[in-house]
């Protein structure tokens, strides 16, 4: 099983290692040196925040972009501080949870392309939703990169991404989507709990379910109320 996580845009200050060096996915070098590059470049210009999407308030965030190459830099399981990294508690897992959440857990990045959740690397800011200099749109800009990784791993892909990221690779009848609804409707924030959630429990049972029936019936017996539709299955948190 592999479980697709987007990033969050709430990180750690800083790192407490060295700067980045080897990272898992190592045919993905070449094409992260173009990215950090194209990033540093565009994070000098004057027009820095609006190329980067950032508003007025987020100008520290370019200090980040600039030492890219020399920061101390740290796990991606650290790096990530949002709601769905809350959640998913990897510093809190069993050591028999941490290890399959070592083996399943990929995360896609706008800079990195994809991590596994042991590559060190500094605090950063881009989104995969940037059309980054002169590379473009960076969905697209990974999509072929990416789909030649992470063709190649086997398993069911549980998609817990949002659609900026769900962009970089399409995992086809390989893949379910986990959408989450309250009363019928899709949800946002909660949404980002609940999958973080999800994870972690699927990660402490250690379910390796590979059809996407299978996977339904993991979260029917771990207490939610799933539905199944052609390529996701649909959580009610009502």
């Amino acid at each position: 099983m592999l479980i697709l996580l987007p990033p969050s845009e709430g990180k750690a200050a800083h790192g407490t290692g060295p700067a980045v060096g080897d990272l898992s996915f190592p045919t993905l070098a070449r094409p992260r040196t173009r990215v950090v590059n194209a990033l540093v470049k565009a994070s000098r210009r004057r027009d820095a925040l609006d190329v980067l999407g950032l508003s007025p308030g987020q100008a520290a965030e370019l200090d980040k972009n600039l030492a890219l190459k020399t920061a101390a830099t740290l796990p991606a399981a650290e790096l990530y501080t949002g709601v769905l990294y809350d959640n998913l508690g990897l510093s809190r897992m069993d050591e028999q949870a941490r290890a399959r959440a070592e083996e399943s857990v990929v995360i896609f990045s706008g800079l990195w392309g994809v991590l596994r959740i042991t590559d060190r690397v500094p605090p950063y800011r881009l989104s995969m939703g940037v059309s980054l200099p002169p590379m473009g749109a960076l969905a697209a800009f990974w999509r072929p990169l990416v789909t030649k990784e992470l063709d190649r791993l086997a398993g069911l892909a549980v998609d817990m991404r949002s659609a900026t990221y769900a962009g970089a690779w399409k995992a086809g009848a390989r893949g379910v989507a986990v959408r989450v609804l309250k009363d019928g409707k899709v949800v946002s924030h909660m949404a980002k709990a609940t999958r973080g959630e999800i994870a972690r429990r699927l990660l402490e049972s250690a379910a390796d379910p590979s059809t996407p029936d299978e996977l339904a019936k993991v979260l029917d017996e771990l207490g939610y109320a799933v539905r199944l539709a052609p390529g996701r299955i649909d959580v009610d948190v009502t």
